[in-house]
Formats: structure tokens, sequence, C-alpha cells
């Protein structure tokens, strides 16, 4: 295919914004097609419609009215409504009240047959719409079938037999892990199970996303410090046997930001838009986050926020052991966000004991969120794992410094900042270890007393570039590289005795 012939990608997902969000991917999958498409390329969402997705709220028009998609040895019936994520990007629903009616999107037990008839009616659609994609991009577990039934249901289908696949693995820790039945459902059990001499527990279970890896012709991360911790143990969760056999062909492409969507100079939930050029008026940010935490409205005292879902991935264990030595120095902390109720019992306690420094939001606002990034002078991300994370490059984009372990993509966008050099654009630290965290927050708010020093860190931050274009050029170089292997009859790894 020549370089410059633009290309035709069918990007699936399990959410993406502005339809439906839980975590970090919808962002990706409301933010990389817009930028793909900028570039020229004919790219298509497809994603689940929801019972939260109003149909005249996003202006969906019914586009394919019900067919039968195939479901082991019997049908159910999915239509397809046709939505726009920008003018020029098309996003496919797939609709079937059985399996998406209901409150939330994850968390059922029936989401093996709930994403396996996503994918599958998503293939069955392409013939009914008169569009033959050259690269289909795979997202995590819920759309990690399709590549292994491109090697094996579809290899002679005259829509999709030459179809490339990509697969993102967003986060390794979440596989869609599931009984042998789930190959029944997708109608390949005659194909046999996967075995690897290193992963004996892969033949007695289906591991989705294990599948995806195995079959794609192309696999990326979300970082490329973290597809380099995969190859090992202590990152791989118990797939990194796998993901050294596709290491020649496993890439990590930091995600970015949508600029339209992140940007203080616009953003209509903070009390105060400003730029890099007019870092004065984001002072207003800082007392009216104050304000809304019930806190003393100081503009001098070091304000550390944190938006976070609360688990030990997140470093919560290691903040909890410090977290009083931390407030013994004069500092505002406001954190937001759920998670294990351990830790939601934990900050409460901290927030009860230390009212005039601490306020805790054991919720999720888009509203607080953007005032906790425009009003906090230091943005805290102690992860122990963090396959790119976006919050600290939302922080930089609104002049709060990031403080992070040098993990995953954290390691890729924030440089430890050495004032002997005057370099870097934040701190961090290596040792997963509490006083490590302590050391560094110490030493940022030693940093923080130089107004100057501050203010270039704050610069630095908010001119860099973090959007989407750069990453978007490196996935359509990863798009043209799985078209290229599956061209040339690439079928991946030597196939495994009895593997699917």
């Amino acid at each position: 295919m020549h370089e410059r012939q633009p290309l035709k990608v069918l990007f699936l997902t399990a959410e993406a914004v502005p339809f439906a969000k839980t975590g970090g991917l919808a962002d990706i999958a409301g933010s990389l097609p817009k930028a793909m498409r900028r570039l020229g390329h004919d790219i298509r969402v497809a994603m689940p419609r929801y019972g939260r997705i109003d149909i005249d709220r996003f202006g969906l028009r019914e586009m394919i009215p019900a067919f039968p998609v195939p479901m082991n040895r019997h049908e159910e019936q999915a239509s397809v409504w046709q939505g726009l994520m920008a003018p020029d990007v098309p996003v496919y629903f797939v609709d079937n009240a059985k399996y998406y009616d209901r409150d939330g999107i994850y968390m059922y037990p029936d989401d093996a047959e709930r994403f396996v008839f996503f994918c599958r009616a998503c293939l069955e659609m392409l013939g009914r719409v008169g569009w033959c994609p050259d690269v289909i991009h795979c997202n995590d577990w819920h759309t990690a079938i399709v590549p292994n039934w491109l090697k094996t249901l579809y290899r002679d289908d005259p829509c999709l037999g030459k179809a490339a696949t990509v697969y993102t693995v967003h986060n390794l820790a979440y596989q869609g892990i599931f009984g042998h039945r789930v190959l029944e459902i997708a109608g390949i059990a005659e194909y046999g199970f996967m075995y690897h001499p290193e992963m004996a527990e892969l033949a007695e279970l289906v591991d989705l996303m294990a599948r995806g890896i195995y079959f794609a012709d192309v696999v990326n991360t979300v970082s490329p410090t973290y597809a380099k911790e995969i190859l090992n143990p202590g990152f791989g969760e118990r797939l990194d046997p796998l993901l050294r056999t596709r290491n020649e062909n496993l890439f990590g492409i930091l995600n970015g930001l949508d600029y339209d969507l992140v940007n203080p100079s616009t953003d209509p939930h903070i009390a105060q838009q400003y730029d890099v050029d007019h870092l004065a008026k984001r002072e207003q940010n800082k007392l009216d986050l104050q304000r809304e935490a019930n806190l003393p409205e100081n503009q001098s005292v070091p304000l550390i926020g944190l938006v976070s879902r609360l688990s030990d991935q997140k470093g919560f264990d290691i903040l909890g052991d410090v977290i009083d030595h931390v407030l013994d120095l004069n500092v505002q902390f406001v954190l937001m966000g759920t998670g294990d109720p351990h830790y939601h019992e934990m900050l409460s306690r901290i927030a009860v004991a230390y009212p005039k420094q601490v306020a805790v939001f054991l919720t999720f606002s888009a509203h607080m969120e953007q005032k906790i990034y425009a009003g906090s002078d230091i943005f805290l991300m102690p992860s122990r794992i963090e396959p790119c994370g976006l919050g600290q490059m939302v922080a930089m984009r609104y002049g709060s410094i990031p403080l992070v372990r040098s993990t995953g993509g954290l390691a890729d966008t924030v440089q430890n900042y050495d004032p002997a050099t005057d370099e870097g654009n934040g701190f961090s630290f290596e040792r997963y270890d509490r006083w490590a965290l302590f050391a560094t927050i110490v030493r940022a708010l030693e940093n923080y007393k130089y107004k100057g020093t501050w203010r270039k860190l704050q610069v630095r931050g908010m001119s860099a570039d973090l959007s989407w274009q750069a990453s978007a050029a490196k996935y359509a170089d990863l798009y043209r590289r799985a078209v290229e292997l599956r061209s040339a009859g690439d079928k991946g790894p030597e196939a495994p005795s009895s593997a699917a």
C-alpha cells in the first residue's frame, strides 16, 4: 500500500466520549479517531448503544434495521444506529435491548456474551454498509476476539479476509477471563484452545486479551515504557511469556490530549479561564477550589490535588503511610475519586482529622475534576503501575506541576526537575516506597518557595505539545505496518499446538 494512500480504519471500542465513559479508554476512543481523520484517513468508530446513550440527545439515526447475528447455534438480532463524533467521523452503535438496555456498561454476568455479540455484529454489518476496512483497531479485552476470528471464521470473507488488525492493550490487568463456553458462543470451539509452554493455565480458561495479543497482526500499548515493562513478570500480569513472543511487533505509543476539550482558556467548568501568557489569572482558580473544598483561602499555602481510582495500583498504600507526615508540612490536599472501600474509610478519617487541610470527594464529577486541575499547585500520581496516565498530562496543560512515580507513561512524560541543570518539568521518584514518595513531596515543596522556578515549570508544562498530532502519526505508521504484514501473509507467531 502506497505510504500516502489514506487508510480505511474501523475503530472498535466498548466506550467513547461523549457517549459513554467509565475510564481512560473512552477519552482515547473519543479523540484518537478525530486526530486520524485530520491526517486524511477514513476512520469510523463502532461501539454498543447502551441504555444511557439517548437517541435524540446525540441525534442518532437508524442506519441498518434488525439483522441476524450468529451466536453459536442460534441467532440474535442487532440493529445499527449512526451518529457523529465529529462532522467527518461517523460512529456506528450496535443496538440490542437484551444486552445493552441496562443502567451500567460492565460488570454483568453475561459480559462475555455481550461483547462477543457486539464484535460479531460489527463484522456482520460491514457488508450491509458496503465498506471494507483495511485495518480493524481493537481495544482491550472487549474486542480481542476479532483478530482470532479474522484468522479463522472470516479468513476467506470477501470483505474482511484481507483486513489487518491492530490490538491495543490499555491496561494488562483487565484481561477478560471466562470459561470455555465463550468459545462456543463465539463459534470457534472447534478450533481448539490456546497453549503456551510457560502459561499452562491458558488451556484451562479463555483469556480474551491473550487471544488478541496472539492473533493480532500488530500489538501496542499506550506508552513506550509500559511496552517494555510488560515483558517482565513484575508488570506482565502472567502474560509476559506470550508478550515476549510478540516482541518484534509490540510497540508503545503515548496517548494524547484532545486540545479542543482540554483547554484552560475555554474550559467552562473553571472560575477563571487563562493560558500560558496569562498565568496570573490562574490564581483565582486556586481560591475558587479552596472555597469549593471548604478550605481556608490562602494563595501561599501549597495545594496538592489528586483525581484517581482509589486502589493499590494507584499508590494509595504508600500514600496512606505518609499522609500524616505530609500534612505536617503545612499543605492543603484535595482529592476526588472512588474505589476500594478501605481507602474510602482511610481518606474520610483523614478529612475529619484535618478539616482545615484536607477535602475528600468520594465521587466523580467532571466539574470538580477540572477545578482540581486548574486550582492545584501540585498534581500527585504515585502509581505502582500506570500504562500511560492522562492526569499528569492534563495537569501540565493546566499549569499544575506533576509529582509522579517514574513508571509507564509517567516516566515518558514527566522529567524530574534538577535545579543544578535547570532541566525537567515535574518531580518523580523511582523506588516504590513511602519514604521515596515523602522525600519527593518535600523536594517539590522546597522548590515551590521559589516563585520564579515554579513559574518556569508551569510554562514548560503548558507549552509542551501533548496533543494527539504526533501520536496519531505513529498510529498511522502502525496501521501501515499491520497492512504490510497481512499482505505478506504473516499469520503472527508460529501457532502452538491446538491453538485457535
